[in-house]
């Protein structure tokens, strides 16, 4: 069986474990049917994820749905293996990852005027490049996040036992089908069939209308995987920053407004206070607990790239050793990024015309790309890659960079919106890649991968899936539109994160940015990270890093709660195990610490297949709700109950039984 739930899930020092494959295997990697596969399925989920995101601003994870692919398909051959298998799922999870970065700013330049359609050029630049800096900058984070501090990156671990289970074909596979088959249909009822609704939400105004009580959750049996891989710590963190906000912070901001305007409900102005106010909390936390997380990985960051220079050294001198610490040359690193600039260095002066103000664009490029992908890196190792914060820190780079050109060049310049975006786009896409990517060197880091051919593939899948990003998303703004319903576009896609890019970039140029709320974020950060100080030194299991609590404040509640209900879940089971005092050397308990993640695996499984091949007939039909044949009516009750009865059925698989502990 697999390494045992200590192994995989390390949260300080360097985890001790096996790999599926030892480094003295040479199994084959980087083939031609991985490369065309890998290739196929990054351009396809390129194009879904960039519909999806435009319309209902998000996107999911595709290293596992991928990984899943890859097995099915290259089951057909006779020679294949599970390295393949991570090399396509590799390759393929950077179109998903790259069109978030795409799709959260670019179009931003429509709705600022700056751009009238998605030039193939620009785009492709900007998202290529973008990308390729996002690859290379996680060359020595790999060994940061991952071997010398190994972190928890949720999908990671899941697409590893994914891929475990299915080369060896144990016995834990069947959790891993049946999970994911719950979860597929699950999914497909809310978001094909319409019968299930995706998120329960109620609010009511108490006192007249000076408060609102606000309470929500997304009925997601994914992201309750997500909380039992991260366990109870990380889960009640993210849970909290969502009770900040929501019932604390919005209650309060009513209360000072003077209560509610007339003729909107609760449920509403709820969420409109937390899109227009409360959201820019957590832009604040984010922004100090990015540079907060700077200072505590400064030691890891400046290892990890000293190690990959001295591991490069000791190649060059004495030949390699072992290929599972084989990273890219740094020396070719540092050369690809110094490339890398020139192109975007020209693109932004030729949208400002100013060499002073492109310089001071590209230099904020740069450090920003580097700095926030490690930031995104340590945030989804935390909490996972479907909640990688690209908004977050795409909001900090573009708000920075706003204000950075206002105070250098005035405001003067007619693009200068524009330019804070272009930045930013630089940066999403870069922090996209970071952040999704180093799930799958965590994967790779478990099932026994050659790190330097996974980070080439990550630049294949990149390249790729940049060339096609710009012809998806014309497409798309022809066939519907991009940005507000007008009545030119009835069935325009809002791009939410896009829409909320442009407000910050042309709130700093032209007023109207919630600047309080920012300072506020900012203040309360600065608490919270004096607080996990002191449990650091108490030596508190318990720790409460601040990057998990400003990502609960950023996102909507009802993606806290889940994640919450999964970390319960995982410490209610872990809790039973160690009551039954299990000897630990035993396959038999080793298999049952196995169980919760292969279930949760499937769970992220199942969700991620449908809403990916769910968008093909609605892009193709243009129709949200293209499969709901028997009319749209998403019910809560039965989704909430086939919720509890999921978080019943995980505990009671988990569990020890009589005759487990007989034996």
């Amino acid at each position: 069986m697999a390494e045992n739930a200590k192994d995989i899930i390390g949260v300080s020092g360097k985890a001790s474990f096996t790999p599926f494959i030892p480094s003295s295997a040479k199994l084959p990697e980087i083939t031609i049917k991985a490369v065309i596969l890998g290739v196929i399925l990054a351009v396809i989920l390129a194009g879904a994820n960039a519909y999806l995101g435009l319309f209902a601003g998000m996107t999911v994870s595709a290293s596992i749905p991928a990984a899943v692919i890859s097995m099915g398909l290259l089951k057909m051959f006779k020679n294949s293996n599970i390295l393949e298998n991570n090399i396509v799922q590799t390759c393929a999870s950077a179109g998903e990852s790259l069109a978030a970065g795409v799709i959260f700013t670019l179009p931003a330049m429509i709705m600022l005027g700056a751009w009238s359609e998605f030039n193939f050029l620009d785009t492709a630049l900007i998202a290529g490049f973008g990308g390729i800096l996002g690859v290379l900058f996680t060359v020595p984070l790999r060994r940061a996040l991952i071997v010398e501090k190994p972190l928890q990156f949720p999908e990671g671990i899941a697409c590893a036992e994914v891929l475990k289970t299915g080369e060896h074909g144990g016995k834990g596979v069947k959790f891993v089908v049946w999970a994911a088959a719950f979860s597929a249909l699950f999914k497909f009822s809310q978001t094909g069939l319409r019968l299930i609704a995706e998120t329960v939400e109620g609010a009511k105004y108490l006192f007249g209308k000076n408060v609102i009580a606000y309470f929500g959750t997304n009925l997601s049996p994914a992201l309750i995987g997500v909380g039992y891989i991260v366990g109870l710590n990380i889960a009640i963190l993210v849970f909290l920053g969502g009770i900040i906000n929501w019932l604390v912070a919005i209650p309060i901001l009513l209360l000072v407004q003077g209560g509610a305007p007339a003729g909107v409900t609760a449920t509403v102005y709820a969420n409109q206070l937390w899109s227009e106010q409360t959201r820019y909390l957590g832009v604040g936390a984010m922004v100090i607990g990015g540079l907060w997380a700077l200072i505590k990985m400064r030691g890891s960051v400046f290892s990890g790239i000293t190690s990959g220079l001295a591991a490069y050294k000791d190649i060059k001198n004495n030949g390699l050793h072992d290929r599972l610490d084989h990273d890219m040359s740094m020396k070719w690193v540092l050369i690809i990024i110094l490339f890398s600039i020139i192109p975007l260095y020209f693109l932004y002066h030729f949208l400002v015309g100013s060499f002073g103000m492109s310089l001071t664009m590209a230099l904020i490029m740069v450090v920003a790309g580097f700095l926030f992908s490690a930031v995104s890196g340590y945030m989804t190792g935390l909490v996972g890659s479907s909640n990688n914060p690209i908004s977050g820190v795409t909001i900090a780079t573009i708000l920075f960079a706003s204000l950075l050109i206002l105070f250098l060049f005035g405001n003067t310049h007619s693009a200068s919106a524009a330019a804070a975006i272009m930045i930013g786009a630089v940066v999403a896409c870069a922090t996209a890649i970071a952040g999704d990517n180093l799930h799958d060197l965590k994967t790779g880091y478990l099932v026994g991968a050659t790190p330097w051919k996974q980070q080439v593939m990550l630049i294949v899948g990149t390249v790729v899936s940049a060339i096609v990003i710009a012809p998806v998303l014309n497409l798309l703004l022809k066939a519907y539109g991009i940005g507000p319903v007008s009545a030119a576009h009835p069935q325009s896609l809002t791009a939410p994160q896009a829409t909320l890019m442009a407000a910050v970039a042309k709130g700093v140029f032209e007023g109207g940015l919630p600047w309080l709320m920012v300072g506020i974020g900012m203040v309360l950060s600065v608490f919270i990270i004096i607080y996990d100080q002191w449990l650091e030194k108490r030596g508190s299991d318990f720790r409460a890093p601040i990057l998990a609590v400003a990502v609960g404040i950023y996102l909507p509640l009802e993606l806290s709660v889940p994640i919450f209900l999964g970390g319960i879940i995982s410490a209610l089971i872990k809790r039973k195990v160690k009551s039954k005092k299990l000897d630990p050397e035993l396959n038999e308990t080793k298999e049952l610490e196995q169980r919760g993640m292969l279930i949760s695996s499937g769970l992220i499984t199942g969700e991620a297949l449908v809403g990916i091949f769910m968008a093909i007939p609605i892009v193709i039909s243009g129709k949200a709700d293209v499969a709901a044949f028997l009319g749209v009516h998403d019910f809560t009750i039965p989704g909430i109950i086939l919720i509890l009865m999921l978080l019943y059925a995980i505990y009671k698989f988990s569990i020890p039984k009589k005759d487990f502990i007989n034996k």
